[in-house]
């Protein structure tokens, strides 16, 4: 029951309506069924940049808005629920440790109402934190407002004005949230739209920001073996296509030799032009996993595979927005082709239009910032990020050295088939700052299955430990690399032939080429060293997730149990998404007690998880560190190592 004051309500319906085969929906205002439809038509291209094919429209739901007249008064507009009971005051825990901070009943506030934070405003169903340096107020429509103060005010938009294209602290922290931001409102678009639970539930995608010459200036916290790689497919685009470039365009690729990680991680870049531009000014791009890209196991995670054309099929910088147009039919003979062709062709080209819209979203917010700024500050402070990371990573070089001219380090260890891994660093100080050389010479030859690593994954894998390294915030972006050579012997797993399998290299290499790099920097133990991939094919669709594990000790502190470790940041699908999708029952999903190194400081403990098949299903595991045990440091004990164990009735 709703009581509202003395008056007539405005009510507006709004439909929200997918293309089938789709979990995005885009709401627009009820109408006749012909103005319905343009009215989404005009919608999807204006959010999405490109106009929808000819999908069959689904209505998902219906929606009723309520717009009552008059000034608005918290207590006139009441929902029969039991009264809430909260406190003048309430103990919260923040950064600081626990406080105590000013709380309000969200329903019994007025339009004049405001409060500084930190509070806290509760309702019957959500509550609202409002921070230390924000002001909380409701408008006379009864809108929560939360208006920046003080400092955070002074680091809003439109301070830039005066201050040219110099670095100024305050602005170059604003840069650094604002462009980190930027992807993360990408990431949202992605996953609100995407109809994969790889992307949309499992969260196995990246988002970034580059600059014109395709350096990585920003990106949200998502995969890491993605975003130190995903750069070098956008150089690649630039390289192959650069004199074709035009605004209206998206590009996709997935090709290890051009930029990519393995087959089903497929890139979207869309080149960004200013108004009056030639060449591109920005670029964006999506690196999403999809659920299969073809290939001789259902999923394209084949442990066994031999050649690349063995995991599927091979996209090599394929325009796939033209004119603001989708080119489904090229996309999909693009996906048909080779010997073993793309399988869910409507999941594949529903989450190709997601990565699209990512895009989109990104590129409209790009817009703002440039309105906002100005072109010349945006291009200026991408320059500051990157110059800011760079001296990040000189100075955790310098606290390396620790006065030392020079310094070696060194660490070895191997795949469970004995393949070797090994990287020798030689630190120096020099008159311009530390230099780093990252050798991997110790490394074997390409191997002659899947655990091959592109060369570009090793290159997400160094710039994320050189990360680590750096105690504050910055972003992850090229300017890590400025004072790091590295050298990878051509021809080893490390820098495979072009057509060498990949896709365990990927998920299985990239852990252990981490583990090498901070061992040798004696900052963490071998941590699970393996994404423990589990790919399920069925009839009708394919599953795929990796599992968290335990991460090593480090002289700071234990390792974290049960978590998703290094190079990959994806979560476990929930259990009523994966039997609702899925014909399966999950029995079992626990920790692995006792299963960290022992030591002075234990290693994180790994997860078990039991999942029962009620149709048949073509399984396969794709794992590491089941016969070499993840190593301790400083006299710490190794880990246990994995087990993969398949039940058929009492049977193992």
């Amino acid at each position: 029951r709703l009581a509202a004051p003395a008056g007539e309500a405005v009510f507006r319906v709004w439909l929200d309506i997918r293309p089938e085969g789709s979990e995005g929906s885009i709401g627009v205002p009820a109408g006749d069924l012909d103005a319905v439809r343009a009215a989404w038509h005009d919608e999807h291209r204006h959010r999405f940049g490109f106009a929808p094919d000819d999908s069959p429209l689904e209505l998902m739901r219906v929606r009723v808005e309520a717009r009552l007249p008059g000034p608005f008064d918290g207590r006139s507009l009441v929902l029969d629920a039991a009264p809430l009971e909260v406190p003048p005051q309430q103990a919260v825990y923040t950064v600081a440790g626990w406080r105590q901070v000013p709380s309000w009943d969200l329903g019994q506030l007025g339009a004049a109402w405001s409060q500084a934070g930190p509070a806290l405003l509760v309702a019957p169903h959500y509550a609202v934190w409002v921070a230390e340096g924000f002001t909380a107020s409701l408008d006379a429509e009864g809108v929560l407002q939360l208006e920046a103060t003080g400092a955070e005010a002074a680091m809003g938009a439109g301070t830039v004005a005066a201050s040219g294209t110099a670095p100024d602290p305050v602005l170059l922290e604003v840069f650094n949230h604002r462009f980190m931001g930027l992807a993360e409102q990408m990431g949202a678009a992605l996953v609100t739209t995407a109809h994969s639970v790889n992307m949309k539930e499992r969260l196995d995608f990246s988002c970034a920001l580059f600059d014109a010459a395709g350096g990585l200036v920003a990106n949200a916290p998502h995969i890491p073996v993605h975003l130190g790689a995903m750069g070098e497919s956008v150089k690649a685009l630039l390289a192959d296509c650069g004199d074709r470039l035009e605004p209206g365009q998206v590009w996709v690729s997935n090709n290890p030799a051009r930029g990519g990680s393995h087959l089903p991680d497929v890139t979207v870049m869309t080149p960004v032009f200013l108004p009056g531009s030639a060449q591109p000014d920005f670029h964006l791009a999506t690196r999403g996993h999809h659920a299969d890209i073809g290939g001789r196991s259902p999923g394209s995670m084949d442990p066994f595979s031999r050649r690349l054309e063995d995991e599927g099929v091979v996209l090599d910088n394929l325009l796939l927005v033209a004119g603001g147009e989708f080119r489904t039919e090229a996309v999909l003979s693009a996906l048909g082709g080779g010997p073993w062709p793309a399988r869910d062709l409507p999941e594949r080209l529903s989450d190709l239009r997601a990565q699209v819209a990512a895009n989109r979203r990104g590129e409209t917010e790009l817009q703002r910032l440039v309105e906002a700024y100005s072109a010349d500050t945006v291009r200026a402070y991408m320059a500051h990020v990157q110059a800011n990371a760079a001296h990040g990573i000189r100075r955790a070089l310098d606290a390396l050295l620790g006065g030392r001219p020079t310094l070696r380090l060194a660490c070895r260890d191997a795949l469970d088939d004995g393949t070797p891994i090994g990287v020798r660093l030689d630190l120096r100080a020099t008159p311009a700052g530390p230099r780093l050389r990252v050798d991997f010479a110790g490394t074997g030859d390409a191997h002659d299955g899947s655990f091959n690593a592109p060369r570009a994954v090793v290159r997400a894998a160094l710039m994320y430990v050189l990360r680590c390294l750096v105690p504050h915030d910055i972003p992850l972006n090229d300017g890590c690399m400025e004072p790091v050579e590295l050298v990878v012997p051509p021809g080893s797993l490390l820098d495979p032939p072009p057509q060498a399998a990949v896709v365990a290299g990927n998920v299985e290499t990239s852990q252990r080429v981490v583990d090498v790099l901070l061992g040798a920097l004696g900052r963490a133990a071998a941590s699970q060293g393996t994404m423990n991939n589990l790919i399920l094919g069925f009839a009708d669709g394919q599953y795929y997730e990796t599992l968290g594990g335990g991460a090593g000790a480090t002289a700071q502190g234990p390792g974290a149990s049960a978590v998703q470790v290094h190079m990959t940041n994806t979560r476990i699908t929930d259990p009523e998404v994966l039997e609702r999708r899925y014909p399966v029952r999950l029995h079992r999903y626990a920790l692995r007690r006792g299963s960290g190194g022992a030591g002075r400081l234990r290693g994180g403990d790994g997860l078990v998880r039991e999942i029962e098949l009620l149709a048949p299903a073509r399984l396969t595991l794709l794992t590491q560190r089941r016969d070499r045990a993840p190593f301790g440091l400083d006299g710490g004990a190794p880990g246990a190592p994995g087990r993969n164990l398949l039940y058929r009735g009492d049977s193992i």
